[in-house]
């Protein structure tokens, strides 16, 4: 009989290598994306002089569009049968953008780039999940989304220590930073291009439109029942930029702040694995419903004090959130979608997401300008714990 540590092995020596190649594109992209995001908000506060509520409305409307827009490019996907030359476009249009945060004066130039970065990301991410889909096996299908997720947030991990690394030496110059991010993002294009080829997929004799209301239908109620809990997870789980505005409460020195973010990615890359692996072998429910009782202690504790002690602890119970539920969340995407229509359900997936994202955001910069920041993080809780009936409920019922 295998260990836990053995069978981590003989799993991780059994996934194909272009898992690990979109792993490693994921990774470079994020270290590009996360230099300048662990920054933005405190760029935003401090050197443009916005407000919480701004920062929420560009970061809601940033992120809502990213999903939003997966929606069309999954469904393309689907349409053609291609996943790879729509990834590579994504990918290419957010390294395109990272210039503009480099060179710009007010929030209007600073909030069109971060569309445009999200729309390459929301162009990228429905094709590359159903890439991943398309090329793991289905007993390795958990795992598969776990290790893409886990090097995903080795990148974001590694991006705000170089952001560290440079604010300190550059004396707190934010745009010399963003400058450098450029770098890692043509990268990942690259190792894209030249590393992976398209998935073999068996073609139907003739191309349908995958948004097609008979297609929606074969998409069938469990799918649909997911889509309805990714929602109510995202509305409980507002924009991480206001964690790196509450370390900054804390009187965190403006350079170290990234150092937040780091705390939560690496608590994020350790565990995103693992519970990917837990979910191929325990009920998804269970483990959807401790992990949003992780948010709830999270959102407490950063409720509670501004120290950076307790900041910490509770970015770090953050992270194990994310770690728990969102490989296990696009699992339960691919599980549940016909194969022909992955790219489809994991678009719709992410447009319920970004809706959510949209309102939770603004409602968060909203509570955060009007009753403070303490405020803020107490509603999430409260967000947090009508998730949380709601999933009792509906085991209750489907027992029933």
């Amino acid at each position: 009989m295998m260990t836990g540590d053995s069978q981590m092995k003989h799993s991780l020596r059994h996934i194909p290598s272009g898992i690990w190649v979109l792993g490693f594109v994921s990774l470079l992209m994020d270290i590009s994306s996360e230099m300048i995001h662990s920054l933005l908000p405190l760029f935003m506060v401090t050197i443009l002089g916005t407000s919480a509520m701004a920062v929420g409305l560009v970061e809601g409307l940033a992120e809502s569009l990213a999903l939003v827009v997966k929606v069309f490019s999954g469904t393309l996907s689907d349409y053609l049968g291609k996943r790879k030359g729509l990834a590579v476009f994504g990918y290419t249009l957010g390294a395109l953008t990272k210039p503009l945060f480099a060179v710009a004066s007010g929030i209007d130039l600073v909030l069109t780039a971060r569309l445009l970065d999200r729309v390459g990301k929301g162009v990228r991410g429905a094709p590359r999940d159903a890439m991943v889909a398309d090329i793991a096996p289905p007993h390795l299908r958990g795992a598969a989304f776990g290790l893409r997720q886990s090097l995903d947030t080795v990148g974001a991990l590694l991006g705000p220590l170089l952001a560290v690394g440079l604010m300190l030496l550059w004396a707190n110059d934010f745009r010399a930073v963003f400058w450098v991010a450029v770098i890692p993002g043509l990268m990942a294009v690259g190792l894209l291009l030249f590393g992976i080829q398209e998935p073999v997929q068996r073609q139907p004799a003739v191309r349908t439109n995958p948004i097609r209301w008979d297609n929606l239908l074969r998409l069938g109620s469990a799918y649909w029942w997911v889509v309805g809990i990714g929602a109510v997870f995202t509305l409980a789980r507002f924009s991480e930029a206001f964690l790196v505005l509450r370390a900054q409460h804390g009187g965190i020195s403006i350079a170290l702040i990234p150092l937040v973010v780091v705390a939560m990615n690496l608590i994020y890359a350790v565990s995103a694995y693992p519970f990917g692996k837990l979910s191929d072998q325990m009920s998804h429910m269970r483990l959807l419903t401790v992990g949003l009782l992780v948010l709830i202690a999270a959102d407490l504790v950063l409720a509670v004090n501004d120290h950076w002690a307790v900041v910490v602890l509770g970015v770090g119970l953050w992270g194990l959130h994310m770690g728990m539920t969102q490989g296990l969340l696009a699992t339960m995407v691919a599980d549940t979608a016909p194969a022909d229509l992955r790219g489809t359900a994991f678009g719709f997936f992410n447009l319920a997401s970004g809706l959510a994202m949209l309102i939770a955001s603004v409602l968060a910069g909203f509570l955060w300008d009007q009753f403070g920041a303490s405020f803020t993080f107490y509603a999430g809780a409260v967000f947090c714990g009508i998730a949380v009936m709601g999933l009792t409920l509906y085991q209750l019922k489907s027992k029933g």
